[in-house]
């Protein structure tokens, strides 16, 4: 009766700390997108992809956080396989986006820095639009094919994944049949879903801050790395905890390893995000200022 109570208690307050911190990430990142939206100020191509990044994590806590919730409420850690294949292709599928909008963000913040006279005419809201479309489809297509290689898997159990999700490492890991080569395309993929993205961003900053060096007035060396800071920040948090789970080639052994750094990318990483943005950007300040005066206003 007393292990009982204990699993119970520990099950609601792993139940109310997920919930706050999936409420607070999703009231963030909807602050964001409604922000930009709302205010035409903010309806530049950096805040659209600023929305379009929070939009993506939205949409990529959703795929797991709920049915977490929905476990540690009933304590039924089941989940039928087309629903775990689904959940696995979307938590994959909407990495892979934010990745690819990430390096997009960071050259996006190069031609705003680097090419000043240049950015309105080669970075406008239809270029925004178009690079937006490609990130979506070529993930779509990337993890598309993964998931039906993986669908075509055998599976004679037992059919448990240690993990709090469908992670797809762990699902193949399960199989009874010759997994090498989804194992390779799976990696190969992942790392260049990670790496390209990674590559980008580095060869882009580098170029930066050598530009930004070059500036004669420190004030403006300041204001061009604050614009460049939150977008580092964020970036070196979700790689932190993505090159540490997909960039091993063996997926054997590091289960409980993993589930400590997908927790973080899953929870931690998209409720920081929204909070890194909108503390150290004064344009955002400003319209959410002037949004609640004129709620005031109206009242």
């Amino acid at each position: 009766s007393g292990h009982h109570l204990n699993s119970l208690f520990s099950g609601s307050l792993l139940f109310l700390v997920h919930l706050l911190a999936y409420l607070a990430s999703m009231t963030g990142n909807m602050v964001i997108i409604i922000i930009t939206w709302v205010d035409r100020r903010l309806q530049t191509p950096m805040y659209i992809l600023l929305s379009t990044f929070s939009f993506c994590e939205c949409c990529f806590i959703t795929t797991v956080i709920p049915k977490l919730l929905s476990i540690f409420l009933s304590g039924r850690q089941t989940i039928p396989f087309t629903a775990c294949l689904v959940q696995a292709f979307l938590f994959l599928f909407l990495g892979a986006v934010i990745f690819f909008l990430m390096a997009v963000m960071s050259l996006d913040r190069y031609l705003a820095i680097c090419k000043p006279l240049h950015y309105p005419s080669i970075m406008n809201l239809r270029v925004s639009f178009l690079l937006v479309f490609f990130c979506y489809t070529l993930s779509f297509i990337f993890f598309t094919c993964l998931m039906l290689k993986v669908s075509q898997l055998w599976f004679c159990g037992p059919n448990v994944i240690s993990h709090f999700f469908c992670d797809l490492g762990s699902l193949i890991h399960l199989s009874c049949s010759d997994t090498r080569s989804v194992e390779i395309y799976f990696f190969s993929l992942t790392s260049f879903v990670i790496l390209l993205p990674l590559f980008i961003t580095i060869i882009v900053y580098s170029n930066i801050i050598v530009i930004v060096m070059g500036l004669p007035s420190a004030k403006e060396r300041q204001k061009a790395f604050s614009t460049c800071s939150s977008h580092l920040i964020v970036f070196f948090l979700m790689y932190g905890s993505c090159v540490f789970i997909y960039l091993k080639p063996k997926q054997t052994n590091r289960l409980d390893s993993n589930r400590e750094a997908a927790l973080v990318n899953t929870v931690v990483t998209p409720l920081l995000n929204p909070v890194i943005y909108t503390l150290r950007n004064k344009q955002v300040h400003q319209a959410l200022r002037d949004t609640v005066s004129r709620k005031r206003l109206q009242k």
